[in-house]
């Protein structure tokens, strides 16, 4: 039983010391294949690094390139916006135009126009026109447009169809003189519609002595 022991412990021992230099040519060969994994995937890591920048670089000058192309079309369409406004503000304009002509024929058509005599430094608040008693126009000049009349401004105050023939025609005047004091002017006239249009300017002027403040003329 002794001798079959130590046949079988001896023969363990043997086996152990011929799988022992194996052993040892594996463990450093284990070791040395992380190393290898590392060393391979380092050259690719430094590739796609590489990659990545040069695609931040091709992308760097484009940038500048779109934002100039946007602000091209920015403008572009700006112009074009520009130009239907005035495209629309034409096509309004010929529209009124024709409108008037509709509504108001030349064979009836009057229209009072209103301006300022040259020189003139009084306040102009309000202006009425009556044809043949009845109020036709009425109108609160603002700052703005007393500045223009007083430039050489005209405003045409009423248009409208009257019948040939004569007409009454009034005009008051409202405002301040140039020393500062309230004023009311009215002035009556006649008027003669024959056929056409009828145009009637009104020329407004101070409260002044020996100068008349409404007066009348055709145009």
């Amino acid at each position: 039983m002794f001798k079959v022991l130590k046949v079988i412990v001896l023969g363990g021992v043997t086996l152990f010391f011929s799988i022992l230099p194996a052993l040892a040519e594996e463990t450093p060969k284990a070791q040395e294949a992380p190393k290898a994994q590392e060393a391979v995937k380092a050259p690719e890591a430094v590739k796609v690094q590489e990659a990545a920048k040069a695609v931040e670089a091709a992308k760097a000058p484009e940038a500048p390139k779109a934002q100039a192309a946007i602000k091209e079309q920015g403008k572009g369409l700006d112009e074009q916006v520009q130009e239907i406004k005035t495209d629309v503000l034409s096509i309004a304009a010929e529209l009124n135009q024709l409108e008037e002509k509709l509504i108001y024929p030349s064979d009836t058509q009057l229209a009072v126009f209103v301006s300022v005599a040259k020189g003139e430094k009084f306040r102009l608040d309000a202006v009425r026109v009556e044809v043949d008693g009845k109020t036709v126009a009425h109108h609160l000049y603002t700052f703005k447009e007393l500045e223009a009349l007083q430039k050489g401004g005209v405003q045409r105050i009423f248009v409208g169809n009257v019948r040939t023939g004569e007409h009454a025609l009034k005009v008051t005047s409202l405002g301040k003189t140039e020393g500062g004091s309230d004023f009311q002017k009215d002035e009556s006239f006649k008027i003669a519609k024959n056929v056409g249009p009828k145009l009637v300017g009104v020329v407004l002027a101070g409260t002044g002595i020996g100068s008349k403040p409404i007066t009348v003329k055709d145009w």
